[in-house]
Formats: structure tokens, sequence, C-alpha cells
């Protein structure tokens, strides 16, 4: 639980935090026609008659959008209503050809749902918070206005004209900028587990409008701004501590929050006026009268229910029991869709490989991907995308280190070769094979002890961390190719004689 607190002038603050997150739906085709959805085709490009509003044009509802915008409310444990239906809200903006959007406003397709975040990575098990989400509705997203293409006017993109949109609207539950990065990150983690939007918030596909006010701890809410397309998760977190306190610099001037749409400038860092704040009444919602309201059959849910994947609160209990993992790196494995897959893809194969048990390799498999292999990855330009970096070599390098074939340091400078030369994988692997000649070792270990005989006194003296250098100047002596853990177990032997 968070304890987040703003110290004013005048006393402490809390502030108060509801996100409204758009995100949106992979599919091929957009919401209510069949136009393409492909992120940076040329302007104007993915746009059919409905899209550009032309007479006499009926919107048609995609079934793949109903079914992603279930799937994702059947993810986060929300109602899911049998009934609903489409309103239209009334504005005009130039980039809005029909003159009003089709949303949901009084009936959506979602209702009340939660998820629960992880507030410390460090702790997964003992800081987390339950968020309520209020409801999720499909809509469509309006175009895109290009301001730098013309010196004196303003061109439109009608490209994301119809995208399919879910809006989904958080409780205001949150109480600090960590709650509200925390809530996005997850969030984003289901969308992007349940496949139902790709979680791309530079690309906009996933943007979320910050609602921030602020009161004195156990006072009624205060008046609330809100903060348009906020596309990262970092740029949340800075909104909401950069509003809060302009908020109470606001109050403790003896001025009064306005309810207003702000915009975030992220090179100043702060938030600025865009309009006043309208409400529900001013867009003028009526049912839509060219569509009929959506009703959901159980065979229909059903099949939602069943094409759900395992999702990460579920994923991360299983590595935990199931493998044996800690907390925190069955957390940081399911953060992302593709580091679990790579995790579970490594893991049966280097299970096929060595005839050992999952529980046995799970850790041995993490601590390569998580630590050993990311170290790897970060010296090298191409990173995780470097065509070598195949399941197979990364298979071949773990199975060898956990048979004592190889030792893990060696892996690791193994691994590095391999990506930045052409050298042969399993030769390398088997020129550095490890020793337990018991005989050759014990034999540098009885030199090395004769050539430092101050440092044996020392640590016969009561200097125990000398065992560390011991250690070291026979592996050195080995050419680091004996097994640590005989020379741990040889060197003990001959130290305490």
């Amino acid at each position: 639980m968070s304890n987040y607190r703003i110290q004013g002038a005048t006393g402490e603050w809390e502030v108060v935090i509801g996100l409204e997150v758009h995100a949106q739906v992979s599919t091929q085709a957009k919401l209510f026609s069949g136009a393409a959805t492909a992120f940076g085709a040329e302007p104007n490009s993915q746009v059919s008659l409905v899209d550009a509003a032309m007479p006499g044009m009926l919107p048609v509802p995609n079934r793949e959008c109903i079914r992603q915008a279930v799937r994702t409310g059947m993810a986060i444990n929300a109602q899911i209503n049998k009934w609903s239906r489409f309103d239209r809200k009334n504005y005009f903006y130039a980039d809005l050809p029909q003159g009003y959007q089709i949303s949901q406003l009084y009936h959506p397709i979602v209702g009340e749902g939660a998820i629960e975040v992880i507030l410390d990575e460090k702790d997964p098990e003992g800081s987390t918070k339950t968020i309520g989400i209020e409801r999720i509705h499909v809509e469509q997203d309006a175009g895109k206005l290009m301001h730098d293409q013309h010196p004196t006017m303003s061109y439109v993109d009608l490209n994301r004209s119809g995208v399919a949109l879910m809006e989904i609207v958080s409780r205001p539950d949150m109480r600090s900028p960590a709650e509200a990065g925390a809530y996005v990150a997850k969030l984003r983690q289901i969308l992007r587990y349940v496949g139902s939007c790709d979680g791309n918030m530079d690309q906009g596909s996933m943007r979320a409008d910050v609602n921030v006010s602020v009161r004195r701890p156990g006072e009624p809410f205060g008046t609330r701004t809100e903060t348009k397309n906020v596309n990262s998760v970092r740029f949340v977190m800075a909104v909401v501590e950069q509003e809060a306190m302009r908020q109470v610099g606001v109050i403790e001037d003896g001025g009064t929050v306005v309810q207003e749409t702000r915009l975030y400038d992220p090179d100043k860092n702060e938030t600025r006026s865009m309009r006043s704040k309208e409400d529900a009444h001013d867009y003028r919602y009526f049912p839509d009268p060219d569509l009929l309201p959506l009703e959901l059959d159980d065979a229909f849910l059903e099949e939602c229910r069943a094409s759900l994947p395992e999702l990460p609160d579920a994923k991360r209990h299983r590595y935990e029991t199931a493998l044996g993992l800690s907390p925190y790196d069955a957390a940081q494995l399911t953060l992302e869709v593709e580091t679990y897959q790579q995790f579970e893809e490594m893991l049966a194969a280097v299970v096929k490989a060595s005839g050992k048990g999952e529980r046995d390799l799970a850790k041995r498999v993490a601590n390569w991907l998580l630590s050993e292999r990311a170290g790897v990855l970060k010296s090298i330009p191409e990173g995780a995308a470097h065509p070598k970096n195949t399941v197979a070599a990364n298979t071949a390098l773990i199975v060898a280190a956990s048979e004592g074939t190889i030792s893990g340091s060696k892996a690791k400078e193994i691994f590095a070769a391999y990506l930045t030369s052409d050298i042969d994988l399993a030769a390398e692997i088997d020129a550095n094979k490890q020793t337990s000649d018991t005989g050759a070792i014990e034999a540098a270990i009885a030199q090395i002890l004769a050539d430092n005989a101050d440092k044996l006194a020392e640590y016969k003296g009561g200097k125990e961390a000398l065992f560390g250098f011991f250690v070291g100047q026979t592996m050195k002596a080995m050419q680091g190719k004996a097994n640590p853990q005989v020379v741990n177990e040889l060197l003990r032997k001959a130290l305490a004689n």
C-alpha cells in the first residue's frame, strides 16, 4: 500500500488518480468497416467509404473486435454484459468525418472488474494492491491532423478513423505515481498475454488519459483534471506527480482547480491547459439508430473463455510452486510475453537434451536468461535480435554448464565469442571442457599453497576470506578448466590439514 503524500506549505495532501486507457484492438480490420489497420501506412491509404462518412454508408460491427473486448473483460474477471448498445457521441473535430463518434456510454459490453498490481518488483508477494475497473467499452478512433506538411494548412489522415478501441476505465483507486505506473504496466501485460492489443505505446496503440485530483487525507474528492493521450508508463507517473503538485500550488495560493482537459509536455515535464472539460450531457449522447444492440449468446462466451491463455498471475504462481523459482525470478520471467515464451521454449529444450526434470533445471535456465545471457547480449549491437542467438545455441550452453562440462563463466565467454566471431559452438565447448581429475587439481593446489606460505599462515590464523584467493589461483593454474565444485572440496581438505 502506498503512503505517497505531497508536502505543501499548509500541510500534507493526498493525490487521487483514475485512468482511462485506450487500447487499440488487435484486428486486421476496423470496428465497422473492412479497411486495414496496419501501422505506418501511407496517409489515407486505409480508408473505406464508411470511415470517410460518405452518405448512405452503414456501419457493420466487426465480430473479432467484440470477441477481443469480451476476452479482455474475462481476463480481468469482469462482468460481461450479454446485452450492450452503441451510442453516438456528438462533437465537431476536423478529423472526425461523421461529426460524431460511435461509442458506448449507457450500456458497455464489459462491466466491473479488477486487477492486482505489484508495487515492488523485489518483493512481488508482499506489496500488492487491487485496483478496480469500472467498465470497458468499445468505440471507434478518430483520424489524425498533420500540422507539419504545409506552412499554412493542416492536413487530415483518416487511416485511424474507425479503428477499434477498448476504453478501459479504472476506479479512482490509485494514490501515487508508482501505483498508476504499476497499473498501466500490469494492464499492458494482460492485454499482450490475451492478444487483444499489442501494447505498443510509442505507436499510439495504447495510451492513457490521466485523471488527477488532490485532497486533504480523508476528505472528499477534489476537482479533477484530465491529461490526454499519455503514451508511456514513465510519462503517466510524471503527469501524476507534476499535475498533483500544480493543483496543490493553485489551492494553497488561494485559487481553485478548474475541471479541464490538459496536455503533457515531456520536454518541459509539465502539463498545460487544452480546453474546459466537457460532461457527458455536453456530447448529446443517444443510441445509434444504425446499429442494433449487441446480444451475446452462451456459446460465444464459452468460446471466448476457452481461448484465453494462462494469464500472468497464474503463470507467475505456477513458476513459483511447480518450478521452484523465487518470486522475483517468476515475476521477471512473466513480465513480457516474449520473455516467458523464450523461457518455456528453452526449458523444454534443455529438459529434452539433458533428461532431467523441469524443476531441476528451471533455476539454471532462469539465471541464464535473466542474468548471464542478458549481460552478453547487452554488449553486442544487435542484442537479442542477433541471428545466432537461437534456442539451440542457448540450450547447448545451458546443458554443458548444468552437466559440469564447462563452467558458468566459461559458458558466457563462449556465447560472446560465438556471437561475435566465426567459431563452431560444439567444438568450442569441447575445447573448454573442465576437468574433475582430482590428481591434477591436488597437484596444482599443493604447488599454490607452497608458493603462498605467507597467505596460508594468514588463512590458518583466521583470515578465511583468503579462501577465494586460493580458489582463483587454482582455477588460473588449471587454465579455467577445473570443475569449481571439485576445486572447492579439495582445497578445503588441503587447508584443513
